[in-house]
């Protein structure tokens, strides 16, 4: 049986079966979805405990992926019928996707149902959902067992567009947010990235951070604003997941750390846009699920050696 310590961070997100073409090259029916990269990221730093549903259809190889990871899956349900299904295509220099064909499948009647462990998680992240379905997760969570909770959340443009009102009602519940820079403006209705990062502060979570592809990432907090670059790649074959493994180094370093000042935000940062990197190296987990703790030490050891301004 799960017990309350055996992790100290939750995500309720999606686990996804995708089509995805790139000037790279294409794959197919590979595994995906929001929870997925964010958990595989996460687990480099910290145990993560993943709510979401797949269907009858859902290879066993993807659940041995993550189950060898530091990822409990008694919150991933298995619902009759098939799995979520994306289909997507980034065409030159592969700063967006379009869409082909999404297929909710068992997600469309998902109502996640949060066991005691995930309730009282210490760092919870609302991936890429429905606000509907984040309030439910809110509202179930209860005091973790010590210290203080970090709750962040991420969306889309689509729920910005359908469920503006109740989006806006969970930043108001929430520590953080995270979004790219699209989005942020869509939800904010500034055109300036910098008076977008500002108006979305000052709706309710402390700290909102703006995802901004290969230009890297801002954090806007209470305190003070803080930019970083991507890690330099000449490579990248499929972008997919970037976000989502960008959250879950953020956050896993966050819940190892078990502190959440700006200045923890802003070295976790670091660590986020390192599993970024990683992710995009290559197609769906391949690239990511093959790295280790020391392999994103060395890389982040690398980065802040590339952003530091002193010479030598």
């Amino acid at each position: 049986m799960t017990t309350m310590a055996t992790f100290p961070l939750a995500v309720v997100g999606t686990v996804a079966l995708d089509d995805v073409a790139t000037p790279a090259g294409e794959a197919r029916a590979v595994l995906g979805g929001s929870a997925t990269y964010f958990s595989v990221a996460a687990s480099l730093f910290t145990r993560v405990g993943l709510v979401g549903v797949v269907g009858e259809d859902f290879p066993v190889k993807f659940r041995e992926l993550l189950a060898g990871r530091d990822i409990d899956l008694s919150g991933l349900e298995t619902a009759k019928g098939r799995t979520f299904h994306w289909a997507g295509r980034y065409d030159g220099a592969m700063n967006a996707a379009t869409t082909l064909q999404t297929d909710l499948n068992v997600l469309e009647t998902f109502t996640p149902r949060l066991s005691e462990a995930h309730r009282r998680a210490p760092v919870v992240f609302l991936a890429n959902i429905a606000p509907s379905i984040q309030h439910s997760v809110l509202d179930q969570l209860l005091p973790p067992a010590s210290g203080a909770r970090l709750v962040v959340a991420d969306t889309m443009n689509l729920w910005i567009d359908v469920q503006r009102e109740p989006l806006l009602a969970v930043l108001r519940r929430v520590d953080g947010l995270l979004v790219n820079d699209q989005e942020a403006r869509s939800l904010s209705g500034e055109k300036n990235l910098i008076a977008a990062g500002r108006r979305l502060l000052g709706a309710g979570p402390r700290f909102v951070i703006v995802k901004k592809g290969e230009h890297g990432a801002f954090l806007f907090a209470k305190d003070r604003a803080f930019a970083l670059p991507s890690y330099p790649l000449e490579d990248v074959r499929d972008p997919t997941g970037a976000g989502d493994s960008f959250a879950g180094g953020l956050l896993g370093a966050l819940a190892a750390g078990r502190h959440a000042t700006t200045a923890d935000l802003i070295d976790a940062m670091i660590y986020g846009t390192v599993t970024a990197s990683f992710a995009v190296s290559t197609f769906s987990l391949d690239g990511l699920a093959r790295v280790s703790p020391a392999d994103v030490q060395q890389r982040a050891a690398e980065l802040r050696r590339f952003v530091d301004p002193r010479p030598g």
